[in-house]
Parts: C-alpha cells; structure tokens; sequence
C-alpha cells in the first residue's frame, strides 16, 4: 500500500469555538477552505477541524495531536498569554523531549514538543556510520 497523504480530522461539538482554537490560538495556518470544514498546516502534516460527519457532543478521542515547536518554553508563554491553560508545563521526558500539553475545547491532547539538538529525530539514518 502506498500512502501519498495523511491528515488528523478532529470533529467538534462547537465547530467555531474550535476552529478559533486553531486558527487564533494555535495560530495555525489555513491550508485550504471548504463547506463545512477547514484544513490547517500542521507542520509536515495538515488538520482538518470538521463541521460534519461528528456526533454533535464532545468525543472521546483517546490519542492526541503532536505538534512539534521550535522552543516549548516560548509556546508555553505564548499561549498563557491567549488564555491557554497550561494543562502540564514543559518537562524534559525520559524519552529525551521537551514535551508540554494543553488540550483543545472538545478536551483533545495537544502535546507540544521541543526536540533538542542531540536528539536521535534529529539525525538521518542513512547517514549514520555502522
């Protein structure tokens, strides 16, 4: 099977509220406009916020929405400065992220995650020496 595109579709009991989470909050990117939904960049990958096709109440969506910034304390600033609760400050994991979480008016995790320099994800595979 081949994948030519991929994209995460979120699908909110309040479309505008959380369109405005996104767009103004977040302040991600539109990608593209239609009838009834939006779609944002999301870095590498796009985000579709949906006003159809949902039940109406707020989901149970048990994964979350991984969204990678350059420096997670500044995200953190930024969006306390919006009035984004801050649901777990940056903490440096185990794994070797920064990771920060906040979650979207329907509830959804957003993880915010600074990878430092050193990081394996930031080195190529295929370059490495064996």
């Amino acid at each position: 099977m081949e994948i030519l595109n991929s994209r995460t579709i979120v699908r909110p009991s309040d479309y505008g509220r959380t369109l405005a989470f996104y767009r103004d909050s977040l302040g991600l990117a539109i990608a593209r406009e239609y009838p009834g939904g939006t779609v944002f960049f999301a870095g590498q990958s796009l985000l579709e916020v949906a006003a159809h096709g949902g039940s109406g109440q707020s989901g149970s969506f048990d994964g979350a929405i991984w969204l990678q910034v350059r420096d997670v304390e500044d995200a953190a600033a930024e969006l306390a400065l919006k009035g984004i609760e801050i649901e777990r400050t940056p903490v440096l994991e185990p794994w070797g992220l920064w990771e920060m979480w906040v979650r979207d008016p329907d509830g959804v995790a957003i993880v915010l995650v600074q990878v430092p320099a050193e990081h394996p994800i930031r080195r190529d595979p295929r370059w490495s020496a064996e």
